[in-house]
């Protein structure tokens, strides 16, 4: 069925859209091709139109419109602009290219900065390229800007489990080959369900650097909060673990009364680290304070990601409230 003649013929109309894919093929060449009833599709025209419309709010400021994802983004402008607006960095390429030539060198400049970010530690194949982008392959384009929503703006409601079915071409001697395929452009909604990555999993993988001050950022906040108890922390990972300078932090911050029946103060096992912990975590969930889940047991082994994760849900919360009075009371049940 893939070679099929008649299938061809059902799928591009007239056969003209076929003829005009084979012209532009040198032999040995394959291209992929999406045929009108994948277009048509309509969960694949509202990935492009969410697409369109996030685009053009992030570059309201710039007076900059998009009309047309395949015929817009190509020669690397756009996609210049939108990059070091949600990447916040600034690329020393030419702003107006004019010729195919110097729009080919910018697209390869801007795309080079982007799969940098985009794959860090991931060697993952790209499903795009400069060629791809600059032909208005528009497939590739959508890959690009689902990753780069996955990446910068996760948030963004892109309909789920998108896929459509491309037809590759392929011109041999004896004529045009073709093979069907399904391609899947979005995760479906299982996938979606998984927590995705949080800000600190981009941290720790793309500005290690940062680490540092982050933390002393919050050494610094913990220990203004617990100085009328007479307890300062230097060694987040470490002094954390245990789970007592937690529930104390956020007793404080919280207004919570903590019984000391509650919790071990001084544990003397792994089992009543986790206990301690275990308390804090339910404590920050219930006041609907933790963004991504996470491990008690994680916290008691050291994990820095996972111990920075609890104390900027609380650092985030607390940070601009400094001098504000609350009545203690007890622990939610």
């Amino acid at each position: 069925m893939d070679n099929d003649p008649l299938y061809l013929m059902l799928q591009f109309p007239k056969g003209e859209g076929l003829q005009a894919e084979q012209e532009e093929l040198l032999q040995g060449e394959k291209k992929k091709f999406l045929p009108p009833t994948s277009r048509q599709d309509p969960k694949f025209e509202e990935l492009q139109k969410v697409l369109m419309e996030w685009i053009n709010a992030e570059l309201l400021p710039e007076h900059i419109v998009v009309r047309s994802l395949e015929e817009d983004l190509f020669d690397g402008l756009i996609l210049h602009h939108l990059f070091q607006k949600l990447a916040g960095i600034k690329l020393e390429v030419e702003e107006i290219a004019l010729t195919a030539m110097s729009q080919r060198r910018k697209l390869e400049a801007v795309l080079e900065a982007t799969n940098r970010s985009l794959q860090g530690d991931d060697k993952q194949p790209l499903k795009w390229s400069v060629d791809a982008v600059f032909n208005k392959d528009l497939l590739a384009t959508l890959h690009l800007l689902v990753a780069l929503a996955k990446r910068f703006r996760p948030s963004l409601p892109l309909p789920t489990d998108v896929q459509v079915e491309v037809i590759t071409l392929e011109s041999t001697k004896s004529g045009l080959k073709s093979e069907k395929s399904v391609e899947q452009l979005t995760e479906c909604s299982a996938d979606k369900d998984r927590p995705s990555k949080d800000v600190f999993d981009e941290l720790f993988k793309l500005a290690p650097e940062k680490v540092k001050a982050v933390k002393e950022a919050i050494v610094t906040f913990i220990n203004q909060k617990m100085e009328g108890l007479g307890l300062s922390v230097q060694d987040l990972d470490t002094q954390l673990a245990d789970g007592v300078i937690l529930l104390l932090l956020i007793g404080q911050l919280e207004g919570f009364f903590l019984h000391l029946k509650e919790f071990y103060l001084t544990p003397n096992s792994p089992e009543e680290m986790v206990h301690n912990v275990t308390l804090a975590l339910e404590l920050l969930k219930t006041e609907g304070l933790l963004d991504q889940p996470v491990s008690a047991e994680a916290i008691v082994n050291k994990d820095p990601k996972s111990t920075l994760r609890v104390l900027y849900s609380l650092f985030r919360k607390h940070k601009l409230k400094e001098g504000t009075d609350r009545m203690p009371r007890g622990p939610p049940s």
